[in-house]
């Protein structure tokens, strides 16, 4: 393997992420570039790097820009045909890199790709953020195989095929540069949460494909650097959800699931305070107004759709399968 693939970790305050996960990445990656995009961060993480990590390369941004806009501003400085997005907080295993590259290297129409991602506090079971390749229901709800929305399953093996899918984890993203910057990359709008999902269905509009690649395994801790309870994560996710329905949807199915997804984000308020979490119901709440006021901004980003790739697009609702038909596995749903 040479320098044609580069290893970015996005950093920020995360010293004590760098310090347990990058021997995995210096020890498994071969003569891949390793490069540390740092979104300015306050605590020691740049001089631990220059103390311990000197042979690493590093890319000082000067303001935290988030998840996409992180990437997108340290991805114009790297010359290489292709970029593994990898968070700080993932331990990689031996043999990550080869098989996953071969994929790629084996079809020029996969744009994109992920690894089994596992949960590192619980190595026999799925991780939340892609788990064995990720996918979409009817009304644009994700969810992966090996986890269906807060239900995780073991690794019994039973997800082990390459497999093309909707959308590959932010967590763990193998991507080709001249896909990423042809779309435009990641929309910066997002700031974090789902700018993934919206990277992939933009390469699926394009007629690209997605892949899984379960013979490379990571383990991610997941969470670190957004609490998943945090009313914060509420707001990124209602918004950023109806953001990417309204950018990638074609026109004839674009008002019904999205007039169908907002009563449902009601349900999910009227849950949130039935739960005890008011400052939940306030974020969805907050989430609809911010959707509303970028409208006429996410409009124009919409791209002209040919030929669109909908594998891994079900045609089910997950909602219905998961609280009615009691479907908490992926083989239970898509059966």
């Amino acid at each position: 393997m040479n320098s044609k693939v580069a290893v970015v970790i996005l950093n920020w305050n995360g010293q004590s992420f760098l310090e347990q996960f990058l021997p995995s990445v210096v020890k498994y990656s071969g003569n891949a570039r390793i490069i540390v995009a740092d979104n300015n961060s306050t605590d020691n993480s740049i001089q631990f790097l220059k103390d311990n990590y000197p042979a690493i390369e590093l890319i000082k941004l000067d303001q935290n820009f988030g998840f996409a806009g992180g990437y997108n501003n340290a991805l114009k400085q790297i010359d290489s045909e292709y970029y593994i997005l990898l968070n700080s907080d993932v331990e990689v295993t031996e043999n990550w890199l080869m098989p996953m590259i071969d994929l790629l290297d084996s079809d020029k129409s996969i744009a994109a790709c992920q690894p089994k991602i596992k949960d590192y506090n619980n190595k026999e079971s799925f991780e939340y953020a892609g788990a064995s390749g990720g996918f979409i229901d009817k009304y644009g709800y994700p969810f992966c195989r090996g986890r269906i929305f807060e239900s995780l399953e073991k690794d019994n093996n039973q997800h082990n095929s390459i497999k093309e899918i909707f959308w590959a984890s932010g967590a763990c993203l193998f991507i080709r540069s001249n896909e990423y910057h042809s779309i435009g990359g990641l929309d910066e709008f997002f700031f974090a949460h789902m700018e993934e999902i919206d990277l992939c269905w933009r390469l699926k509009n394009q007629g690209k494909k997605i892949m899984v690649c379960p013979s490379s395994t990571v383990y991610h801790v997941g969470g670190g650097t957004l609490n998943k309870v945090k009313p914060q994560k509420t707001f990124l996710n209602f918004r950023n959800s109806l953001l990417t329905l309204h950018k990638n949807l074609p026109e004839n199915k674009r008002f019904i699931i999205i007039f169908t997804r907002i009563l449902l984000d009601g349900i999910a308020g009227v849950k949130f305070i039935i739960s005890g979490k008011p400052s939940h119901t306030w974020a969805i709440v907050r989430a609809h107004f911010s959707f509303y006021g970028a409208i006429s901004q996410n409009k124009k980003k919409r791209k002209t759709v040919n030929n669109p790739n909908l594998t891994g697009q079900i045609s089910k609702s997950i909602v219905k399968g998961y609280y009615l038909d009691n479907c908490k596995s992926f083989n239970d749903f898509v059966k």
